[in-house]
């Protein structure tokens, strides 16, 4: 149904470029804590470098538009192509999974273990299966539906970065890319990675997957 729903939108266009970049990195990131939709933490210094590194590589590249989730990390990511007057829009179908009770916790043995059993529920079908206080896969891509459509409907905007989040990325690659929620693990991921994929003749197709050549 959702895919039935952005196909329909997209039927109006004729072709799309659009980069699915994930955040830099954030201190919460290195110190291995949960950082979800409940978690507003900015990038580190090794963060502001990738980003920079982002930056510095596609500051050429013509993108019509840019459009981040609620969260700074998203936006202190592609501050630079803002800054350079490329306009960009706020969209909170964007964020992150909520992890719910393990926003802001250290990972711990006990913590890798409800991660282990929930991973294992999602890649056995139960995409309803939710996080204890948060959110599961199929909410998050109920949510993402609406944003997307509004990205998608424009056909002045050919050449799209979004910035967004790990866990929402695979959710949302796995609904262009037609693979079913359960698949959604086979999208590695990591901080100011970005996929690319193109929209031609109501396809998406990938052309390249957590590209990271910029980082060095």
């Amino acid at each position: 149904m959702l895919i039935l729903a952005m196909t329909k939108v997209l039927r109006k266009l004729d072709y799309k470029n659009i980069f699915i970049l994930r955040h830099a990195e954030t201190d919460f990131n290195k110190r291995g804590v949960v950082q979800g939709s409940g978690i507003d933490a900015p990038l580190n210094d090794t963060g502001k470098a990738q980003a920079r590194a982002f930056y510095t590589r596609y500051k050429n590249y013509p993108f019509d538009k840019i459009y981040i989730s609620a969260l700074q990390r998203t936006l202190q990511t592609v501050k630079e192509f803002i800054d350079a007057g490329i306009p960009y829009e706020k969209l909170k179908g964007l964020n992150e999974i909520n992890w719910g009770v393990f926003e802001g916790k250290q990972i711990t043995p006990a913590h890798n273990e409800y991660y282990k059993m929930l991973t294992e529920n999602w890649q056995n079908g139960m995409v309803d299966y939710r996080i204890d206080g948060g959110e599961s896969p199929l909410m998050v891509q109920k949510r993402q539906q609406k944003d997307m459509e509004r990205i998608l409907s424009r056909p002045e905007e050919e050449n799209v970065l979004i910035c967004m989040h790990g866990r929402a990325m695979r959710i949302l690659l796995t609904t262009l890319l037609n693979y079913p929620l359960s698949s959604m693990d086979r999208f590695a991921h990591q901080n100011a990675g970005f996929y690319h994929l193109t929209y031609n003749e109501n396809t998406f197709s990938l052309v390249k997957a957590n590209d990271t050549g910029h980082l060095g």
